[in-house]
């Protein structure tokens, strides 16, 4: 029996314990996503079963279609049609008919129940099956808040997509980003979070200044943006949990694109003096500023490297906009970039092999990636406006924001919506938001948040 504490601030996951089968060992089914594109492996997953009748019954079928969207909206799974199934589990212990979810087409089988374990609590099992080795993968048993159900449904999500590839899973995250609704000319802009496939969506600031470029801490339940309060911009801090706003000293000059360092402590962003813009970084707790690029150039966007090493800007220095590698001191910047068209943006991957970007040529805009020595890019979206590379944190999925264009006067017809893409960029799709969207950014795994 294992257990894990997660997450005080939820004050919900009791418990987690591995559920173990002994058996004969087998070849089981494995999913490589490191070579190229991947057929989906067929998964059925039953609506859960509900030992808690009624009081149950609307978690186990909800639970059952959240894990099941998340994996097909991986790109890497295909959900069975539930209409071809053969077996009714009477619980999530009851042996799979496995001759029965072969002859449907199914390679994996989910299984999972949901019973009451007192007050405003659920207890949670499930079993992943291998249907074709006709054994079990692995199995987990859960205690939490009947609020937290959801999160259940992603942790589950999670456990699949590591069991069967090898790589964390990235569903159990949360979303950071820019709400717009109102009239284009003068839009009202709130800072928003929500879950990676936009349930659960709340707001963090009440509209009444703009907001711009939000990012998450990468430990702890904090955000970082550039914020208009009294018309003048500068660089805050917002602690998710006391919805408490800090700004971060008065700068000379106008600040732009924050960013956490990994490490937490520092922050890095542009600051623009005497019409230039260079990069600085600021400690957090001793309000100390390093100025880390003195060129002609436009500098900014700056992100770290996951070891803190190095960092990826855009700069113009060049005569074009382009993307540049320096060391964390700011020495040894090159260039990295040197296709036709202009560069922003630039993200470092949390697995250090690739940096995403926004690219702009001959009047498209694309998400694209190369890796750290500007090697390999490839593109992965185009359309009249996509912007705003962010990485899960598994580095296998990018979110982004793609603007339409309006028509008219006043720019009917405008929307801004946020949307995924794998790293084929096969498997787009648009991430549901209650308004328009912009300027997304990816938490970390499991936040405390």
């Amino acid at each position: 029996m294992r257990k894990a504490k997660f997450f005080a601030v939820l004050s919900a996951l009791l418990a987690v314990v591995t559920l173990v089968t002994a058996g004969p060992a087998r070849a089981e089914l494995q999913l490589s996503i490191t070579q190229g594109t991947a057929e989906p492996i067929p998964v059925a997953v039953p609506s859960f079963v509900s030992l808690g009748g009624g009081a149950t019954q609307g978690y186990a079928e909800d639970m059952a279609r959240v894990i099941s969207d998340n994996l097909r909206y991986s790109g890497l799974f295909r959900p069975v049609n539930p209409a071809a199934f053969l077996q009714r589990f009477g619980s999530a212990g009851e042996a799979p008919r496995f001759p029965d979810w072969k002859g449907i087409g199914s390679d994996l089988l989910v299984v999972g129940q949901i019973r009451p374990a007192g007050p405003g609590q659920l207890q949670v099992d499930f079993r992943l099956y291998d249907v074709l080795a006709q054994n079990q993968m692995t199995g987990f048993s859960y205690a939490t808040e009947t609020s937290n159900w959801r999160r259940i449904a992603h942790m589950i999500s999670d456990v699949i997509y590591k069991r069967v590839t090898g790589e964390d899973g990235y569903f159990d995250t949360r979303i950071v980003y820019v709400a717009e609704s109102g009239a284009r000319g003068r839009p009202t802009k709130r800072l928003a979070v929500m879950d990676q496939d936009g349930a659960n969506n709340r707001y963090l600031t009440d509209g009444r200044d703009m907001v711009l470029t939000p990012r998450f801490h990468p430990k702890e339940a904090m955000i970082t943006y550039l914020g208009y309060y009294g018309n003048k911009p500068s660089v805050y801090l917002l602690h998710i949990d006391t919805g408490r706003i800090e700004r971060l000293g008065d700068f000379q000059g106008m600040t732009f694109a924050p960013r956490f360092a990994p490490d937490g402590r520092r922050l890095i962003f542009s600051m623009a003096q005497n019409g230039n813009s260079d990069i600085y970084t600021m400690d957090i707790n001793t309000r100390q500023l390093q100025r880390l690029t003195s060129d002609r150039g436009i500098d900014t966007s700056a992100s770290y490297s996951p070891d803190g090493r190095q960092i990826v800007f855009n700069s113009d220095r060049g005569g074009s906009q382009q993307l540049y590698v320096m060391d964390a001191n700011g020495g040894g910047a090159r260039r990295i970039s040197f296709s036709e068209g202009r560069y922003s943006t630039p993200v470092w991957s949390p697995r250090g092999d690739l940096i995403a970007f926004t690219k702009s040529y001959q009047g498209s805009f694309y998400i694209g990636v190369m890796r750290p020595d500007g090697s390999g890019e490839r593109l992965l979206s185009s359309s009249f406006l996509d912007e705003g590379p962010t990485w899960a944190p598994n580095g296998r999925v990018l979110m982004f924001f793609r603007e339409t264009r309006g028509y008219g006067a006043s720019g009917e017809g405008h929307s801004a919506r946020l949307y995924s893409v794998d790293l084929t960029g096969r498997n787009l799709r648009p991430i549901p938001t209650p308004t328009h969207a912009s300027d997304p950014a990816w938490s970390a795994l499991n936040p405390n948040y």
